[in-house]
């Protein structure tokens, strides 16, 4: 299939391809389908879509099915997960193609999974991804400017987020859920789409919610009692994700109570806010945290998570040949919130990555907090080095990706979480040799 694409791209001219190309990937998506025997028609099938915090919603929904008693399957960009069973997703993508999902479907079902999450991004429904999966329900998160250079404007990125409600709409299935944000701006468009059940949700609908260095509390009425729940999750984003997981499973019958522990026991979810300290020997207290964030908004709020707090931040965040229009602004906000910045390599793919970085520190205006360093490892390294006792050093804009990507679709292997654990080791101080003598 990858061979006929290519020949398409090749010999197609520009304008007849743009036309051949949306009727190739839904004939693809049918196929899948036709060949897998419909899996999506025998298991619940749940959608989460939006700019931001798919990948930690789908591992909330999760953990809380499972929690009560579920066996469920998730795709995202962090993981394959069927059962017991994980794998981590290193496609460089979040919903790999052709009959990729179809044939997860049906191992899913097969493995006796009763439930699928699956996230949904704007690219993947804009090549048909999403048709023929019969889903239940859907989850919406929010919408801010994202592959607008691919989609060719934000009303395009909109309405392929759009398509994927639509298709919950033409599910056979009943009763469908849609969950929508509705403090999100676009959030009630979301709620227009004829489903059974609606359920909007806002911030205003927790009684209470507390934001602590190392987690946070809501407090949820259930009838005339009050639940708190505890969460190891950082910062207001993560109250909104938590609040679209409860919302979407206790209307699917799971109790409170159950959420509760779900939530409270927690493990890290990778590459999402994710926490590293320095060994307990070390010359100083350090902590990195490892984040995805990779829109203006979305970096804005990680950082505004620590606010108050010693910051370094390590970013690149702008891939080659995508989204140039936000390269200045995220060093901005880097600078506005840091009390230091390192730019780096990221992704460049086919783009000089110096140029990148060089566009990006022309939004930067107090120099004396920005550094150049397009070694990742050695970025890394620098800031740790560089941080304060007690300060915290976010690295940002990869996450879990398991690759840095180079000219030519080139890949090297890469992990932000791996150099950090190694890099912090390196603050142990060092034997005493009149001990290894002895």
């Amino acid at each position: 299939m990858d061979t006929i694409l290519y020949w398409i791209k090749r010999l197609l001219p520009k304008s007849l391809l743009e036309i051949v190309r949306p009727h190739y990937h839904h004939g693809l998506a049918y196929l899948g389908d036709q060949l897998y025997r419909h899996p999506s028609r025998d298991i619940t099938i749940i959608m989460v879509t939006g700019t931001k915090g798919k990948s930690t919603v789908t591992e909330l929904i999760t953990k809380i099915l499972e929690a009560d008693g579920k066996k469920v399957a998730s795709l995202s960009t962090i993981q394959f997960k069927i059962g017991e069973e994980v794998r981590r997703n290193l496609y460089k993508m979040t919903t790999p193609g052709r009959f990729f999902v179809q044939k997860f479907l049906r191992e899913a079902v097969d493995a006796g999974c009763t439930h699928a999450i699956l996230e949904m991004t704007s690219e993947g429904a804009k090549q048909y991804r999403h048709k023929y999966i019969h889903y239940d329900a859907l989850v919406f998160t929010n919408l801010t400017p994202e592959h607008i250079e691919s989609h060719g404007s934000f009303e395009k990125y909109k309405t392929a987020k759009l398509s994927i409600a639509k298709q919950l709409e033409d599910s056979g299935k009943q009763p469908r859920y849609i969950v929508s944000n509705i403090d999100d701006e676009y959030g009630a468009e979301f709620l227009d789409f004829k489903v059974e059940v609606k359920l909007p949700y806002k911030l205003s609908d927790l009684k209470l919610h507390t934001l602590h260095r190392d987690g946070v509390g809501l407090v949820l009425n259930d009838g005339e009692d009050e639940v708190t729940i505890r969460i190891p999750l950082v910062g207001l984003f993560n109250v909104y994700n938590a609040l679209a997981a409860i919302t979407l499973t206790n209307a699917l019958g799971v109790p409170l109570r159950t959420i509760e522990k779900a939530l409270r026991e927690l493990p890290p979810i990778r590459g999402r806010v994710e926490h590293f300290y320095s060994p307990k020997d070390a010359t100083k207290k350090v902590t990195v945290v490892v984040d995805y964030a990779h829109t203006p908004d979305s970096l804005t709020k990680l950082y505004e998570a620590f606010k108050g707090l010693s910051l370094i931040g390590v970013l690149g965040n702008t891939g080659g040949g995508r989204d140039t229009w936000k390269r200045p602004e995220m060093a901005a906000i880097a600078a506005k919130f840091c009390d230091q910045v390192i730019l780096t390599n990221e992704d460049p793919y086919d783009e000089d990555p110096r140029k990148i970085v060089e566009q990006m520190a022309k939004g930067i205006e107090d120099k004396n907090k920005l550094e150049i360093i397009m070694d990742r490892r050695l970025a890394i390294r620098t800031a740790i080095n560089d941080c304060p006792d007690g300060g915290y050093v976010i690295v940002s804009g990869k996450g879990t990706d398991p690759y840095i990507m180079g000219p030519h679709n080139t890949r090297q292997k890469w992990s932000d979480a791996e150099v950090v654990k190694s890099e912090l080791s390196l603050l142990s101080p060092p034997p005493d040799p009149d001990i290894i003598k002895a």
